[in-house]
């Protein structure tokens, strides 16, 4: 059966993917972003800031009325604005907290009165939700803020069938910049095809929730030091090009 999805950040790689990734399985998808960017896997593109009350508001409203329902809700919105904490512009804090942790909340408040059970919430989180990367103080605070965003909502909406999970990437993209697969067990970068399959599985996985789902190639599981200490690193090497 067909859902109705509303993506909020549908512009970006990520969420191009994700609407894709809808599309081909025969869901409707309705995209929110700043700039409104239209696509072919959307069927409706609306350009609206999902950070704000009335922005977010409006985006369901007008997904409910394009759509008739809304089955799906997907937080894929950020901003990173890096600076050093304390270089950085309350301007620079206040962006990323605005389009990445209000841009969860505020959608995610709007959605619920019309969620119906078995309807299901997705985050796109990050891996520096738990680990710290220099100069990214509030992307890393509000992507932790959206982690425990989604806790709440799916222990305060559970009883009413309403899911609530997120998917914390690692490094999306960015493939060729030097040692950047360096501190990834599976010797790779992500590509935004492996968020979207996260997606789509936390959305339809009927039994899980409150779940953060690591997409990130193992990085969040790998010692620093065995990719730093020489010796280990050695034994990791061994590993990867032994036979068998």
């Amino acid at each position: 059966m067909s859902r109705s999805v509303l993506l909020i950040g549908s512009s970006s790689p990520i969420g191009q993917a994700i609407a894709y990734g809808f599309a081909r399985q025969g869901d409707r998808v309705v995209g929110v972003s700043l700039d409104g960017k239209a696509d072919a896997a959307l069927t409706e593109s609306l350009a609206l800031d999902a950070g704000t009350p009335e922005g977010a508001d409006e985006a369901v409203r007008r997904t409910v009325e394009r759509l008739g329902s809304l089955d799906v809700l997907v937080l894929a919105a950020a901003v990173m604005a890096p600076a050093a904490a304390h270089r950085a512009a309350p301007e620079d804090w206040h962006r990323a907290i605005d389009n990445t942790l209000h841009a969860a909340f505020f959608p995610a408040r709007a959605a619920l009165p019309v969620l119906p059970p078995g309807g299901s919430i997705v985050a796109v989180s990050s891996v520096n939700a738990t680990l710290a990367a220099p100069w990214l103080p509030g992307y890393s605070a509000a992507k932790a803020g959206v982690e425990g965003l989604v806790r709440q909502l799916a222990l305060d909406y559970g009883v009413r069938g309403i899911r609530a999970n997120a998917v914390a990437p690692g490094m999306i993209g960015n493939a060729d910049l030097p040692r950047v697969t360096e501190g990834y067990p599976l010797g790779r970068v992500g590509r935004p095809a492996d968020v979207a399959e996260a997606v789509l599985f936390l959305a339809s996985a009927d039994f899980v929730t409150g779940a953060v789902l690591p997409v990130d190639g193992g990085l969040s599981i790998a010692s620093p030091a065995a990719f730093l200490r020489p010796d280990l690193h050695d034994r990791l090497l061994q590993n990867r090009t032994a036979d068998g």
